[in-house]
């Protein structure tokens, strides 16, 4: 009995199977490129995250850690994104007379939630699409199938006497549609939930920096506004005398 090679059951299928296997031989490879461009990128916002929390713990002076994180060779990403920019709107908005602290603290974590927002958008990047594809691959490749399966029956249509031998190739030939559905299927839906539950450990990550740099903000706030209180006190006495 001869045994066609999975190439030759490719070739010898029909012209909407082999345009259906084309399809997921494409989604197969997009999906393996995001799967390696996702990974990369979230073992960097990993390491970003590990070292700027080492740098912010062990730093007295978020100036000095401001200026190292500004003035290098790359943009802040991640903690330091929102460290940045939320430092950078606290030295303006102390800078301005009148001010209450409230409304320093409230101004900082406006832009330090827009600067969250900016870094989810980028770790959400890709997982939609990874998801698009482990759940279409295999309906497609079933759609496959069934028309592989219609077209190889209405071959033998006007044949008086159909064996086994007769079905099984083109059989064959539509459930590789369905084998290839799966192989682009698989990959995409165990990277997307392993890739979400890093996603979600990060922006976890991130607001709970956000929320206790804003406490730290805070406490200085009051202090400027005290020491400035102080200031004006004694500013007065002294006049007095």
């Amino acid at each position: 009995m001869n045994q066609l090679s999975p190439f030759e059951l490719i070739l010898n299928a029909s012209l909407i199977v082999q345009l259906v296997m084309l399809l997921l031989l494409f989604m197969s490879i997009l999906s393996w490129s995001l799967i390696l461009r996702k990974s990369r990128g979230l073992n960097k916002a990993q390491r970003v995250a590990e070292l700027f929390e080492n740098h912010f713990l062990q730093s007295k002076d978020y100036n000095a850690l401001y200026n190292r994180i500004t003035n290098g060779r790359r943009l802040p990403v991640g903690l330091e994104n929102i460290f940045s920019t939320g430092f950078r709107e606290f030295v303006k908005l102390r800078k301005q007379q009148g001010i209450a602290p409230w409304e320093i603290v409230e101004g900082v974590e406006r832009v330090m939630q827009a600067a969250l927002q900016r870094e989810e958008d980028k770790l959400d990047t890709d997982l939609t699409t990874l998801a698009t594809i482990g759940s279409v691959s295999p309906y497609i490749g079933l759609f496959g199938t069934v028309w592989g399966i219609m077209h190889s029956f209405h071959g033998l249509s006007g044949m008086q006497q159909v064996t086994l031998a007769m079905v099984a190739p083109g059989i064959s030939e539509a459930l590789i549609a369905t084998a290839m559905g799966l192989f682009a299927a698989i990959p995409a839906v165990i990277a997307y939930n392993s890739y979400t539950n890093h996603v979600e450990h990060l922006l976890t990550r991130y607001e709970t920096f956000l929320k206790e740099f804003t406490s730290t903000l805070q406490r200085q706030a009051y202090l400027m506004m005290t020491a400035q209180s102080n200031a004006k006190i004694a500013e007065c006495v002294e006049t007095r005398k």
